[in-house]
């Protein structure tokens, strides 16, 4: 029986590759004859870039940048040197994890690092950066990389270079007279726009210390400016799937620096060859720290599920925890549920695994 294992972190307790490897080991235990083949997987969340800097051979850059509130860290990016594509995460520079809970602050937070890492990347020859767009502590639809690239902001003669409410007052946006960037794509696990009931702001603003008067404050700042850009670039992303990701920053790609947009699973699984690993095995075990309704949004259980069924292969999900939603669940011929803390999370996926294999066995 030949198996491929091709699961996503469980965040906050163990890696991609951790957890396939003990979903492997349990299998082992009761299949000792079966061929597994590991592919540790992301979909434009935090891990992307380790996940395919493993399957490619790259190595590891190191730059310095400033985080969400202005303090210069060292942040790290892939490499792959034989083909020139660098591979980041924006929440390096401007992540979550990059600030106290007490710190969030979205008013202040800014996305110049992420502006300061494409750069660098630039700088070492990169002709193609994929940047992945999970877990932004910021919501300055990517003003702080357009300015560090070379944009000027105005508000009539006044330019801006705070906060991002000085967005309200915004008239004139002026390019830098010598950008030169590579081909950027962006891999976003939502499907988001800039704006409204499912914008960036809306969705996502609550989580990174917005308050209702914040977030309706944010929300007149992307929209100004939205049509600005729209006015003095000639470019409208506001409605494009992936537009509200990590903050606006998906806009903010497409509209200063020619960025594509696209699912993050798809951006991963072309990296690292997902489709051909799959292609000669019998069944294909994914899995992710939680399955429910967002997982049909672009996560990678999903992706992987849909690859599989596209290759008439059987497919099956260990999870940490999944809802009752009967779409989630349906996409699987079977899903089993850890239902136990993190710290055993590494003998519960062996556990369950085992359990996945004696019912393969009984069928």
């Amino acid at each position: 029986m030949k198996i491929l294992i091709a699961p996503d972190k469980f965040k906050g307790s163990l890696s991609a590759r951790e957890v396939a490897e003990n979903i492997a080991a349990g299998l082992r235990e009761v299949l000792p004859q079966a061929k597994i083949d590991i592919v540790p997987m992301a979909d434009g969340g935090e891990g992307t870039a380790e996940v395919v800097c493993s399957a490619l051979g790259g190595s590891w850059m190191k730059c310095k940048v400033h985080d969400p509130l202005g303090r210069e860290i060292e942040a790290r990016y892939a490499f792959i040197d034989d083909q020139k594509l660098a591979v980041m995460e924006m929440s390096e520079a401007a992540g979550m994890r990059r600030v106290a809970e007490n710190e969030r602050d979205p008013l202040r937070a800014s996305t110049l690092g992420v502006g300061e890492m494409l750069l660098d990347a630039a700088q070492r020859g990169a002709r193609e950066i994929i940047i992945g767009l999970g877990g932004s502590a910021t919501n300055d639809g990517g003003c702080g990389m357009a300015r560090k690239l070379g944009f000027r902001f105005f508000a009539g003669d006044k330019e801006l270079t705070g906060a991002v409410t000085e967005l309200l007052e915004l008239t004139r946006i002026e390019r830098p007279k010598d950008l030169s960037l590579p081909k950027i794509t962006a891999a976003a696990d939502v499907r988001n726009p800039l704006l409204g009931e499912n914008g960036a702001t809306r969705v996502f603003g609550p989580q990174k210390g917005g308050t209702p008067d914040r977030i309706d404050t944010l929300e007149r700042a992307l929209t100004k400016l939205a049509n600005v850009v729209a006015k003095e670039l000639g470019v409208d992303y506001r409605d494009e799937p992936g537009a509200g990701a990590a903050g606006g920053l998906g806009f903010g790609l497409m509209s200063f620096c020619g960025a594509k947009i696209r699912t993050g699973f798809d951006v991963v699984a072309e990296a690292v060859g997902l489709e051909s690993k799959m292609k000669d095995v019998d069944l294909v075990i994914t899995g992710e720290g939680s399955l429910d309704r967002q997982t049909l949004e672009g996560k990678t259980p999903a992706g992987v599920a849909g690859l599989a069924r596209k290759l008439d292969k059987r497919v099956y999900a260990i999870v940490g925890r999944a809802s009752e939603d009967r779409q989630a669940r349906e996409i699987f011929d079977g899903v089993y549920e850890l239902g136990g803390s993190i710290p055993q999370a590494r003998e519960l996926l062996q556990e369950r695994a085992r359990e996945l294999a004696k019912d393969l066995l009984g069928n």
